[in-house]
């Protein structure tokens, strides 16, 4: 496959600290990449690189076949960026938004039939100040896409949103790859990453330090899951590895004739291997 993004050995320096290290990478057309790591470790750095809107200090970036930086103007034309806030007036209406963003390309599409794909038709008229965190995330996807780009980038869209305005806004991303839109997206939170995303690569302290698929990471670097069971009172766990434990396990119990009250498996998860990968110290 011919990847959509292609990424080879960027390097980021602001003064003495070292934001992006010797970032290589490539985003095939039509998944859903995910870029994850801890609070600062160089994702939206790595992100604003490959958008053309900061300069790296070496390595060399290709989007769509161009040149972030030379091709720019180009560019913009084929991709869409998830806005934030700060660029957004308190006091414009949706409508006036979607009507701002739509002026600045040459084809658009039916921002009306966008909205109401979004949720947003009921809130046309409504001031960005009053939606809340989760329709302000709609109306920053809906911007990103009035123009039917190839690429759409995401930076930490669901960040600060409650667990059932986090799970549409996934439901969304997901239709936008399912529509032939290939997304690029940011975020420090696993079980998004995992719900979300086709492949990863974990980036810490500016390198990256794993890509693959959320499952492949898991089998690799977790690959040992537990049954726990309860029987006379007394909850057991046993651990293992392998596609048959479990089985192994239950057959085990069979032969035993243990009269079991409460059985579950307990499978590793990405948070798990990037925990592992990345350490546990909590980090500002």
């Amino acid at each position: 496959m011919t990847p959509v993004i292609s990424v080879s050995g960027l390097g980021k320096r602001y003064g003495s600290t070292v934001a992006v290290d010797d970032v290589s990478l490539e985003v095939f057309e039509g998944e859903i990449f995910g870029l994850i790591g801890p609070n600062g470790a160089g994702k939206t750095t790595t992100m604003e690189c490959v958008q053309g809107h900061r300069h790296p200090d070496r390595g060399t970036i290709s989007v769509l076949g161009l040149d972030p930086r030379r091709d720019a103007t180009a560019l913009r034309r084929r991709i869409g960026v998830q806005h934030q806030e700060a660029q957004l007036q308190k006091r414009i209406k949706v409508w006036e938004a979607v009507d701002l963003w739509s002026s600045l390309y040459s084809r658009v599409v039916d921002t009306d039939a966008l909205l109401a794909r979004l949720g947003l038709e009921t809130k046309r008229n409504a001031w960005f100040m009053t939606l809340s965190g989760g329709q302000k995330q709609r109306l920053f996807i809906a911007l990103a896409l009035v123009h039917e780009p190839e690429l759409v980038f995401l930076d930490e869209l669901t960040t600060g949103l409650d667990p059932q305005a986090r799970r549409t806004i996934w439901d969304l991303v997901t239709n936008i790859r399912t529509r032939g839109t290939t997304v690029f997206l940011t975020t420090h939170l696993m079980e998004e990453a995992e719900r979300l995303c086709d492949r990863v690569a974990i980036i810490e302290r500016g390198r990256l330090i794993e890509v693959g698929t959320p499952a492949a990471l898991v089998r690799k670097h977790c690959p040992e899951h537990a049954v726990v069971f309860t029987s006379n009172g007394t909850t057991h766990t046993i651990r293992g590895e392998g596609d048959d434990f479990v089985t192994e396990v239950i057959h085990r119990i069979t032969r035993e004739g243990l009269h079991v009250t409460g059985f579950r498996t307990e499978f590793p998860t990405l948070e798990d291997v990037f925990l592992k990968l990345t350490g546990h110290t909590i980090r500002d």
